[in-house]
């Protein structure tokens, strides 16, 4: 897809100079770090919006909380206010509206597999969230599986496959795995622990991309040794959806689990994409109306695949607009949009990192591969009053605390010798793609200041959060409800 550059600041890496005439066309230079393309069908609603300053006035909103959830996609948007002017119940009504969106809705899953690179035989569930699709997957492993996760995972992929959660005739183990101090040593410890595994099913969990440090996994390998130990593997793409392509044929992966609120698609629906057996087997993931197929007084059956496992009225929008997301993604130029990303995200870690008192975090090591995400401390200022006064002073919205990955974070900050390690408690900024060159650098602006200085305004805790002690901002008014 050709990407119709609107911004001036793009052209300099999307767009060569034109050689002079009677010249040989050179490779143009590098040039300095750039906002995303926002071309056709890649603009995000709510870009450039103006948000007030509890110091006066306003300033455009610089989102660097993509990380947490991303804005949808215009086009994703236009869609789903297509569909709604169409909206019905799905499968088994007659009306003309209820016949647009089944094919709609059953259309949606076709656009997901292929997003994933996933296999033709591959089941799509549609589910509410990462979280949601992890725990259906617990739900789905057979008896006396062996379950291997990093402790260093988001907690929707760490958690759902407690031993005390799984009845007592399942006789799940789950095998917590230490932080491995680089890529290479996590495949060492993947390997040693699933030779040392009882004998029976078992599957690994691993992450794409740390929601923490952004580092990328090494997911092929770990697959293949994965495989060579008799194990099947559920891979975490949540993050690394919105900013790598990949095939979970090619990596070797049985199942993938995403957020479309990650992928600019923030309408409340996610899936899990992956091998039939295990979850065709299973009782459906939650019982009543659209997974039985006969309910007698004798007993209940029940449909297969996927209905099996989407027990209810499904989130008809939510899932077109998950696939639209995930059609749009596929079809943009993302090599431009990983150069335009890496771009921001060196000019985001250096300039924190250049910062006398500011820590980046990193598992790997500052030179490991990432997506555009990067963790810091802030020495002698708790996060929560750094991202208050991020957003009242500057209009930058950020994320503190552990981000669902406590004893990662802990981890990181005892690593690095940070007063409250066992707080464990950080900033994280991540870009996506309505992020600016302008966006990154008035952070690290604001960081520096902060850092040097305090932040100019004096904070104090209101509902467990640090508000600005004077503040004359007042919320909009959006719902009917609210006024």
């Amino acid at each position: 897809m050709t990407l119709a550059l609107e911004r001036p600041d793009l052209v300099a890496v999307f767009a060569p100079e034109p050689p002079v005439a009677g010249t040989v066309a050179a490779t143009p230079p590098r040039r300095g770090p750039v906002s995303h393309p926002q071309g056709p069908g890649l603009e995000v609603v709510g870009a450039g919006a103006q948000v007030p300053l509890a110091t006066g006035g306003t300033i455009e909103y610089a989102n660097l909380d993509h990380g947490a959830s991303a804005p949808a996609l215009r086009a994703v948007r236009d869609t789903v206010d297509a569909l709604l002017d169409r909206y019905a119940s799905v499968h088994r009504g007659a009306g003309w509206h209820s016949k647009v969106c089944t094919s709609l809705y059953e259309g949606s899953r076709e656009p997901v597999r292929s997003f994933v690179g996933g296999r033709p035989e591959d089941a799509v569930i549609f589910t509410r969230h990462t979280t949601d699709s992890f725990n259906l997957l617990a739900h789905c492993l057979p008896p006396r599986t062996t379950v291997v996760v990093f402790e260093t995972e988001h907690h929707a992929a760490l958690l759902p496959w407690s031993a005390e959660r799984a009845p007592e005739s399942a006789q799940r183990r789950v095998v917590r795995v230490p932080a491995p101090e680089a890529a290479e040593h996590a495949v060492d410890l993947v390997d040693d622990a699933l030779r040392r595994r009882r004998p029976g099913p078992a599957l690994l969990v691993i992450t794409g991309a740390s929601n923490v440090t952004g580092e990328i996994w090494p997911v092929a390998e770990l697959a293949r040794v994965a495989r060579a130990r008799g194990a099947r593997v559920a891979l975490d793409a949540a993050q690394l959806a919105p900013h790598r392509p990949f095939s979970i044929t090619e990596l070797g992966v049985d199942y993938v689990a995403l957020s479309g609120h990650k992928l600019y698609a923030p309408y409340g629906a996610g899936a899990l994409v992956g091998r039939a057996d295990w979850l065709a087997a299973a009782p459906p993931y939650l019982i009543g109306g659209g997974a039985t197929a006969s309910v007698t007084a004798e007993g209940t059956e029940y449909k297969p695949l996927p209905d099996r496992h989407e027990a209810g009225s499904p989130n008809v929008p939510g899932a077109v607009a998950l696939a639209t997301a995930c059609h749009v993604l596929a079809t943009a130029d993302r090599e431009s949009l990983a150069q335009a990303e890496s771009a921001l995200t060196e000019t985001l870690r250096r300039g924190l990192a250049a910062i006398p008192g500011v820590t980046v975090h990193a598992l790997f090591g500052e030179r490991a591969d990432s997506i555009g995400v990067a963790t810091f401390t802030v020495a002698g200022q708790p996060a929560a009053v750094v991202a208050a006064a991020l957003s009242a002073e500057h209009g930058i919205g950020v994320r503190d605390g552990a981000f669902c990955a406590h004893p990662l974070v802990r981890k990181l900050l005892g690593a690095a010798g940070c007063a409250d390690s066992s707080n464990g408690q950080a900033l994280r900024a991540s870009v996506g793609l309505g992020t600016t060159t302008e966006h990154v650098q008035r952070l690290v602006h604001a960081v520096e200041a902060i850092a040097e200085r305090g932040p100019r305004l004096r904070y104090v805790v209101r509902d467990g959060r640090p508000v600005p002690a004077v503040d004359g901002r007042e919320l909009p008014v959006i719902a009917p409800w609210q006024k």
